[in-house]
């Protein structure tokens, strides 16, 4: 049990993508589907999530992505991750 979350740990640190690379992913796809949520606990921030070849990129930010035209933007209540 022990080995399966360090396993998901190690997953979800490989998801999350800094902003540039996150517009790279997107940019590497047609019409990339993108999840939008507005969070924080302490600080305000924006949340992105998206999907490529089977695997989930996440990027957050203080301010809201511009995104592509091409994008489709979905807007949820709210986006969790492990880890």
């Amino acid at each position: 049990m022990v080995e399966a979350a360090a396993h998901a740990a190690a997953i979800a640190q490989a998801i999350k993508a800094p902003g540039a690379e996150f517009f790279k992913i997107l940019n590497r796809q047609d019409e990339p589907l993108v999840v939008v949520a507005r969070g924080g606990f302490f600080r305000s921030s924006w949340q992105y999530l998206t999907s490529y070849k089977g695997l989930a990129f996440f990027t957050k930010s203080t301010e809201q992505l511009l995104l592509s035209g091409k994008a489709l933007v979905v807007e949820a209540a709210s986006i969790s991750i492990p880890g």
